[in-house]
């Protein structure tokens, strides 16, 4: 299968883009820098419609799965460029990929779309959704596009609403949820971590492999089968700061935290704690297999083996 990739440099395009390799696909990634990786790479900036029909036409790709995107800290910081790269870009894609006659369009979604009178306890697939950020709210506008191209233009669109994603290899930048990274990071040199957040913040979380899964579970699955054409709930485990902080000192006894809450917390806060993933449960078969003592295992194995990378 031939299959293109936007936003490939980012933190799951670097897990996605050798899962697919090793699926036997002829893969293109690409990204607004250059990329290293064993398969076609090219540069694109996805604001770029022309380039990236030109790509699509060229390229002749049976699936497209985009993932490029403004993080939700990065998007308050420049919201302006953040909504044109996260909605306007969006859409884009999906224009060129109906025009290209792509087969299936995975993109990426998030739990940043809910909103503060969203249910925060087994957050529902179709609860009230009143994002307060602006790649929530951009988020929310790609679900809703997303629904009306298979509607109106019957464009096989796929997508998970991704919770925070925690995986080595790659320290993500500008998201709410990427304390949940660093902090691994930082107890493998200083010891200290200085969060953003408030120890009890609880966030729904999803390891790297899950989230890889997930993705290839839900495109694998005869069409028939979808019965949600936004984006689809997934849940893997919940867990605060001070949890993860405790979880670490199983293993690094001298770590430990402070604390000193940023903008980012409002963004938390209006966040579901917990996310009822019936729905892909149902459809596709979903079922995460990690929680946050094995998560916390494969992060320790994967980050002793490699050179640490500050954040």
């Amino acid at each position: 299968m031939r299959v293109l990739i936007t936003g490939a440099g980012g933190q799951i395009g670097h897990a996605l883009v050798p899962a697919l390799v090793a699926r036997g696909d002829e893969v293109i990634a690409t990204d607004i820098r250059a990329l290293d990786y064993p398969t076609a790479t090219a540069q694109l900036d996805i604001l770029d419609k022309d380039n990236l029909r030109r790509l699509l036409h060229e390229w002749k790709p049976q699936e497209v799965y985009h993932l490029a995107a403004y993080l939700s800290a990065r998007s308050e910081r420049e919201p302006h460029l953040g909504w044109e790269i996260n909605f306007r870009a969006t859409w884009q894609v999906f224009e060129a990929c109906k025009e290209a006659g792509v087969e299936r369009v995975f993109w990426a979604s998030s739990i940043a779309a809910f909103g503060p009178h969203t249910p925060r306890q087994a957050t529902p697939q179709y609860p009230h959704m009143d994002p307060v950020g602006l790649y929530g709210i951009a988020k929310l506008a790609g679900e809703r596009i997303a629904e009306y191209f298979f509607i109106r233009h019957g464009l096989d669109i796929r997508s998970l609403r991704f919770p925070g994603v925690v995986g080595p290899g790659h320290i993500p930048q500008g998201g709410t949820t990427d304390f949940a990274v660093h902090m691994f990071y930082a107890a493998l040199r200083e010891k200290h971590y200085t969060c953003y957040l408030l120890p009890d913040t609880t966030l729904p979380m999803l390891y790297i492999d899950d989230a890889i899964e997930a993705i290839l579970q839900l495109m694998a699955t005869p069409k028939e089968r979808l019965s949600v054409r936004g984006a689809y709930n997934i849940h893997g485990m919940s867990f605060s700061p001070a949890q993860l902080e405790a979880e670490i000192q199983k293993r690094v006894p001298e770590f430990y935290c402070t604390y000193e809450p940023d903008f980012r917390q409002k963004l938390a806060e209006s966040w579901p704690e917990s996310i009822d993933d019936t729905y892909a449960r149902r459809d596709w078969g979903w079922q995460p297999k990690y929680d946050l003592s094995t998560m916390a295992q494969a992060m320790w194995e994967a980050l002793s083996q490699v050179p640490y990378e500050s954040p």
